[in-house]
C-alpha cells in the first residue's frame, strides 16, 4: 500500500504542478481551479489514499461501480461528483451518494433527479452537460444538450425542488468544429457560461479540461478539471 500511496502522491504533485503553471500562465489565481479525481475503474483502497493525500472531489461515471464504492467511503471528507450518461433507471442510486451530477443533458433527467433529491431530502448540484459537436438542437454523440438548448434546461433545473443549478460540463469534441481545438472548444464555453450567469448568476462552476488538455481548460478560465488518468495511472481495460 505504501508503493501505491507513494505512486499516487508523485503523480499528484505533478498534476498539481501543470495545474500552478498553467494558473500562473493565465494570470489566475492557483485556488481558482479545484481538481477533481476521476476514480473510475480503480478501486475504493485507491480513494482512501487520495482523501489521505487531501484531495477533497472524486468523480464516477458508472452508478454500478460508484454506489458500493461510496458507500465504503462515506466516512471520508469527500464531495462525490457523478459525471457519466445517467439513465433515468439509476437515479435513485446516485442521488444517494452524489453531491453533484454533471451530465444533465434532458428534461426528463431534471424531473427524476428532483423527484429522487425530494424523496431523500437532499439538495444535488447540477451541471449541464454541453455538447459542442452537436447541431443548435441536436445532442452530442457522448450526451449533452446542444448550446441552443442550455436555457431552456437551465430554466428547468434552477426550477426544480431538491435541486440546485451550479453551471456548466463539457468534454472536448472528437468532432465537429471544435475537434482538435480545445482551447478554442472551452473558450466557447466560457461564453456560454457568461450567457448562463446573466439569467443564473450563482450558475459559476465551468468543469471542463482532463488529462490531457487541462492547460487549454484552464487557460480559457475553468474552475473544474476532472483528471484521471495522470493520477492515477492508465486504465485497466475491461472485459
Amino acid at each position: 500500500m505504501t508503493d501505491r500511496k507513494d505512486e499516487l502522491a508523485g503523480n499528484l504533485a505533478e498534476v498539481e504542478e501543470r495545474i500552478a503553471a498553467a494558473c500562473a500562465a493565465a494570470g489566475r489565481r492557483r485556488e481558482e481551479v479545484t481538481l477533481i479525481v476521476v476514480t473510475k475503474t480503480y478501486p475504493a483502497a485507491d480513494v482512501r489514499i487520495l482523501s489521505e493525500l487531501g484531495v477533497r472531489h472524486v468523480a464516477e461515471n458508472r452508478d454500478q461501480d460508484a454506489a458500493p464504492k461510496a458507500a465504503e467511503c462515506s466516512d471520508l471528507p469527500l464531495t462525490w461528483h457523478f459525471v457519466g450518461q445517467l439513465q433515468t433507471n439509476k437515479v435513485r442510486s446516485v442521488v444517494g451518494y452524489a453531491d453533484l451530477v454533471q451530465s444533465v443533458d434532458r428534461s426528463r433527467l431534471v424531473t427524476a433527479l428532483s423527484k429522487e433529491a425530494v424523496r431523500a431530502g437532499r439538495e444535488v448540484g447540477c451541471l449541464l452537460q454541453v455538447a459542442l459537436d452537436a447541431g443548435e438542437s441536436a445532442r452530442g454523440e457522448r450526451g449533452g444538450v446542444a448550446p441552443g438548448g442550455i436555457g431552456e434546461l437551465a430554466d428547468l433545473v434552477a426550477g426544480a425542488p431538491g435541486l440546485r443549478l451550479d453551471g456548466l460540463m463539457t468534454v472536448a469534441p472528437l468532432t465537429g468544429e471544435y475537434a482538435g481545438r480545445e482551447l478554442a472548444a472551452f473558450e466557447r464555453m466560457m461564453d456560454l457560461s457568461t450567457d448562463l450567469r446573466r439569467a443564473h448568476p450563482a450558475a459559476t462552476m465551468v468543469s471542463a479540461g482532463m488529462s490531457a488538455d487541462l492547460e487549454q481548460a484552464v487557460a480559457a478560465g475553468a474552475t473544474h478539471v476532472r483528471v484521471g488518468t495522470a493520477v492515477l495511472g492508465v486504465r485497466p481495460r475491461l472485459g
